[in-house]
């Protein structure tokens, strides 16, 4: 199992990321919380891993906080989650955030995260009231910036489609809230918050 990585940032295409490792190049897929707090393109970057293997696909998982990690495993482990979804919560909500919604039982707030029905939400709260204890919540620092993109618009369209939303609304989103000189990740972190009415 591969559980840790320290390397070379190579790319960053939300939600993918590519670690250079020893001269081996690691595909990862990672929450925008943890790619919001990535250094830029050719830094050092170090990165706590979920290694997934299944009968027709191995998949790499990569985060910032061990909170993060804590919570993408649990999130898991409950019926009808897989990881698409499981990265869509982290993207859209801080892992304290979560945690208070799902104390609180806030079905309504958590079925707006992309891919939770009111059956998956009410399953969340059952199954993971106990198991959010402790979770602390992700300092949101600023994007950094790597070089924007050619077509940041574009890019955060392409991210936000992959993390479950309908190309519809990703069209609505982004031009709701790309402001001129936005960056893709400064685009992707608006329409996260937009979405989520926070």
């Amino acid at each position: 199992m591969i559980g840790r990585l320290r390397g070379i940032l190579i790319s960053k295409q939300p939600p993918s990321l590519l670690v250079e490792v020893g001269g081996v190049g690691y595909e990862v897929e990672a929450p925008m919380s943890t790619i919001y707090d990535l250094p830029g393109i050719g830094k050092e970057v170090v990165l706590l891993t979920h290694h997934a293997v299944k009968e027709d696909s191995v998949a790499l998982y990569g985060f910032l906080h061990e909170s993060e990690r804590t919570l993408f495993r649990n999130l898991l482990k409950v019926s009808g989650i897989g990881a698409k979804i499981a990265l869509a919560v982290l993207s859209g909500v801080s892992t304290e955030h979560f945690a208070r919604l799902v104390q609180a039982g806030d079905v309504v707030a958590l079925t707006k995260i992309p891919g939770i029905g009111k059956k998956t939400a009410e399953r969340i709260v059952v199954e993971l009231r106990d198991r959010v204890d402790g979770l602390s919540g992700v300092p949101g620092g600023a994007p950094r910036a790597a070089g924007a993109p050619l077509d940041a618009a574009a890019e955060a369209s392409v991210a936000l489609q992959q993390l479950g939303y309908k190309p519809a609304e990703v069209a609505r989103l982004v031009q709701k809230v790309a402001a001129e000189g936005d960056g893709a990740e400064a685009i992707i972190r608006k329409a996260l918050r937009a979405a989520l009415g926070a």
